[in-house]
């Protein structure tokens, strides 16, 4: 899109360890991160218990902060705080609604291109905010830890001071447990989204934020576990933190794409209808966004976390749009060189110099599919006759490349045709398949609880397979089309040589 909002890691979670990039701190006030008026040993008693109760099933766990995702009543006091910090007064209110459980409401008429919010940068949270727990801050500016980790120990760290941090108020409005997929089980990812290639993203992503609270723990909270306790630095937290940053964190194109935590402005929520996003604006100093239509009062007021398919959403902010709704929605359909093939070798070793592999998936639209899976599927069906071109077609397939020279090869282009219906086929009968299974699953569920969280959970995977069996279809439609005018014009040609062959007998 033009500018981003709200920012979708997809392929990359830095851990500290390997990553250098730096983004230090400035800290100030209480010297742990524990509530001064609090005694160090009721306050993780809490939390003890807390972990207890919530037994054995992880993903049914919290954390002692945050509220209801639907819950509206810390709304007033979240507004009267930011009001108080320096927020304007709001044409908008947050209230329940019906897409996104709670948003921001229109409570007077709003024009289209009309600016709304105006959230000052002294409400943002940075990676240079200032740290109420001023030691803890040291620490993680002393081992350069990255954005996102930073952010995420940062909001672990002022949480648990509860009513002694200045975010007390946002906290306590935030999601306690964040729609993410993040806190499905891996026999849930591999249940639900069986068929879909976002259940590899979700692992993958899992393991990113898995392995960064592993790496934080193992060098730096295991060496100050008194800044660092294990009750409150735990993976559930993190687990927490993340999904917060992930469904929140707002990219700002007009501030050199600095990352930020806006409050207020996060709770606006996303429609594939409208174009207009987050940005800040420097002749009002604050985060604004235009609108792209004209509100009523009592109107949800949208705006766009981006073009992303309907996967990328469930995958980072974990909501699966009305069928037909999304003009960005795609799937990834996964293309491979077979492993029988006489020049794999020489194939792989061209697609490694493009830093591709012998599996790669690729996005197919409604509109069509990208050039470079079309020069995939060039060199996957290639002779060996061919294999100078490998380096040609390997370059074309990669999205690194800045040339988007459309290669064709008329020889195998109808081998590269049935090429790429043959997996898109193959997709279809493992979604079909899943869909067809989906009525019959979850009947031996019996509490009451873990019913209502397994059936949301299957409708979201059957919302989100449903969409992208959907684009599978148009995409074998147009290739058997396709495929039949090149038979039908190679049929038209025999005929016309076998008839000019009995001509001249």
């Amino acid at each position: 899109m033009a500018g981003a909002s709200r920012i979708l890691q997809t392929t990359f979670l830095p851990t500290f360890s390997k990553n250098p990039s730096l983004h230090t701190t400035r800290s100030h006030s209480h010297a742990c991160c524990v509530p001064p008026t609090t005694k160090r040993g009721s306050f993780f008693d809490r939390i003890r218990c807390s972990v207890a109760a919530a037994g054995e099933d992880t993903a049914m766990a919290g954390v002692l902060w945050g509220c209801d995702v639907d819950s509206v009543d810390n709304a007033a006091a979240l507004q009267a705080w930011l009001s108080e910090s320096g927020l304007p007064p709001q044409k908008m209110g947050i209230q329940k609604v019906e897409v996104g459980e709670r948003g921001l409401v229109a409570l007077k008429n709003v024009r289209k291109g009309e600016k709304l919010l105006f959230v000052p940068p002294s409400l943002f949270i940075t990676a240079d905010s200032n740290w109420s727990c001023r030691e803890a801050g040291e620490v993680l500016k002393q081992y350069n830890v990255p954005d996102w980790p930073l952010l995420a120990t940062y909001l672990i760290s002022e949480a648990c001071l509860m009513n002694s941090s200045r975010w007390s108020n946002y906290i306590a409005a935030l999601p306690r447990q964040p729609y993410s997929l993040l806190y499905w089980t891996r026999p849930e990812l591999d249940r639900y989204l069986e068929a879909s290639q976002i259940r590899q993203r979700a692992i993958e992503r899992i393991n990113d934020v898995t392995g960064t609270y592993i790496d934080l723990r193992d060098r730096i909270f295991s060496k100050h576990p008194d800044l660092f306790p294990a009750e409150v630095f735990n993976m559930e937290s993190y687990r927490w933190s993340f999904g917060i940053l992930f469904s929140r964190l707002v990219r700002l194109p007009s501030m050199d794409g600095r990352v930020a935590l806006v409050p207020w402005a996060d709770m606006l929520n996303h429609s594939c209808e409208v174009d207009t996003f987050l940005d800040y604006d420097r002749s009002s100093q604050g985060v604004v966004f235009t609108t792209d239509r004209a509100y009523q009062p009592g109107e949800q007021v949208f705006i766009s976390y981006g073009k992303k398919s309907n996967g990328e959403l469930l995958l980072s902010y974990g909501f699966v749009p009305r069928e037909g709704t999304n003009p960005s929605d795609s799937v990834e359909l996964s293309l491979s060189i077979s492993k029988s093939d006489k020049c794999y070798k020489e194939k792989v070793a061209a697609l490694k110099k493009q830093g591709l592999s012998a599996t790669q998936c690729f996005p197919l639209q409604i509109t069509g599919w990208p050039l470079e899976l079309m020069a995939y599927a060039y060199l996957a069906v290639s002779p060996p006759s061919m294999i100078s071109q490998f380096d040609e077609m390997a370059a074309a397939a990669s999205n690194k490349t800045t040339s988007k020279k459309d290669i064709r090869y008329g020889e195998i282009e109808e081998d590269a045709l049935q090429f790429i219906l043959d997996s898109c086929e193959a997709c279809i009968s493992k979604y079909s398949k899943f869909l067809q299974s989906s009525g019959s699953m979850d009947l031996d569920v019996t509490n009451p609880k873990l019913l209502n969280r397994k059936a949301f959970l299957k409708q979201l995977a059957v919302d989100l397979c449903t969409s992208e069996r959907r684009m599978l279809f148009r995409a074998q439609y147009i290739l058997r089309r396709r495929l039949r005018d090149i038979r039908s014009g190679e049929l038209k040609a025999l005929r016309l040589f076998d008839g000019l062959r009995k001509l001249f007998k």
